[in-house]
């Protein structure tokens, strides 16, 4: 059983009829139920779900549940990049193997500084990530980077590229505790024209990876859909699944998704989303997401305006990269190379922590640390 058999259940289902046919009647229905089922959420994405009174229905149980679930907080996080090596061509990335953009990698010594600089921002959660080059960043060099990083920060997550299960077990003995891979777009018949060439290509492969994490112990596993590939109703719908899926086989990972709307890139390739994904979209699947999924953790990442952000703040969204830098190494010392995306959102741990404060909440730096230091 892998969640690719319950993704199978649904390609085939007829989601623009369902969406034509649902009513605001029926969103209010399916938002009054304590429990709801996985027709209750594509219900609360459909066009009717817009109308401002409905909407305003759904943000009302959203921030209700997300103070039940979470408190008034907001965790923070900061990305770093190791490396931008990638044997992948997919069409939308900066980091395209046939882009003429600088590569590099930090060595084992910059990464010490790296660390270093990190943890006096005061951040104690981060992500790394090394584009997808097992040549160039091999699961040996993410696992001395780890052990590196662990003594300047509490929480490692990683997003690179699909590992075996057993590496991905190197690694959390290494010393990472999360895991985060978008499937870029459910949608198996578009994937392979998205992602011409390289080990990507690989649907299956890709959407069977947050499952080995999960077996590898990982405390929390992120998914996610660049929204803008396909109709990004059908992209949240079986995210929102996926995730499900884990939660009911792995109950001691908590999930989480998020939400990375497409952005412009370096390269040739100039890629123009397919489809158009306005904020208010973005607002209604963040409180779908809440309202079906309670206990659901929502990234919202700096691919967002620091204004949208802000007002997503009690929606649903409990955590937020602050400082972030899409260029490899950027923290300790000016950047070694292009952004792999540009950011919409620039503030610092400083600024970030000051507007979460600004809006009730309490900015959070650590909320992690395994019960061994060696664990």
């Amino acid at each position: 059983m892998s969640y690719y058999e319950v993704y199978r259940k649904y390609k085939t289902f007829p989601f623009q009829t369902f969406f034509q046919q649902t009513t605001a009647a029926d969103v209010l229905r399916a938002l009054q139920k304590g429990h709801k089922s996985p027709r209750d959420f594509l219900t609360l994405l459909s066009p009717a779900a817009q109308e401002p009174q409905v909407l305003e229905a759904m943000a009302q149980q959203a921030h209700r549940l997300t103070e039940q679930n979470f408190g008034r907080t907001i965790t923070l996080f900061t990305p770093l990049y190791l490396a931008n090596f990638c044997e992948n061509a997919c069409v939308y990335c900066g980091f395209n193997r046939h882009n003429t953009i600088h590569r590099s990698k930090l060595t084992l010594a910059e990464v010490e500084e790296e660390g270093r600089a990190i943890r006096e921002e005061g951040i104690r959660h981060i992500i790394i990530l090394t584009g997808e080059s097992r040549a160039a960043t091999p699961p040996t060099y993410m696992a001395d980077c780890v052990r590196i990083l662990k003594k300047y920060v509490d929480s490692i997550c990683i997003e690179v590229y699909s590992l075996t299960q057993e590496e991905y077990q190197m690694l959390f003995e290494a010393g990472v505790d999360g895991f985060t891979m978008f499937q870029e777009t459910y949608n198996e018949d578009l994937y392979p024209t998205l992602h011409p060439s390289g080990p990507k290509h690989d649907y299956r492969t890709r959407i069977d990876s947050p499952e080995l994490a999960c077996r590898a112990g990982y405390h929390t596993v992120n998914l996610g859909a660049l929204l803008g590939l396909d109709d990004w109703r059908k992209e949240t719908f079986l995210t929102g699944m996926h995730a499900l899926y884990l939660m009911n086989r792995y109950p001691g990972t908590d999930c989480a998704v998020s939400l990375p709307r497409i952005r412009p890139c370096v390269g040739e390739g100039c890629y123009r989303p397919a489809c158009d994904v306005q904020d208010a979209d973005i607002v209604q699947a963040v409180v779908a997401y809440r309202c079906c999924f309670p206990r659901l953790a929502i990234t919202m990442s700096t691919r967002e305006t620091p204004d949208f952000r802000d007002h997503l703040m009690g929606l649903g969204v409990t955590k937020l990269s602050a400082g972030s830098i899409t260029e490899v190494g950027g923290h300790a010392h000016p950047p070694k190379t292009d952004g792999q995306f540009e950011i919409s959102d620039s503030r610092g741990v400083a600024e970030m922590s000051a507007a979460i404060r600004a809006h009730g909440c309490q900015p959070v730096y650590k909320d992690w640390e395994p019960l061994s230091r060696d664990a």
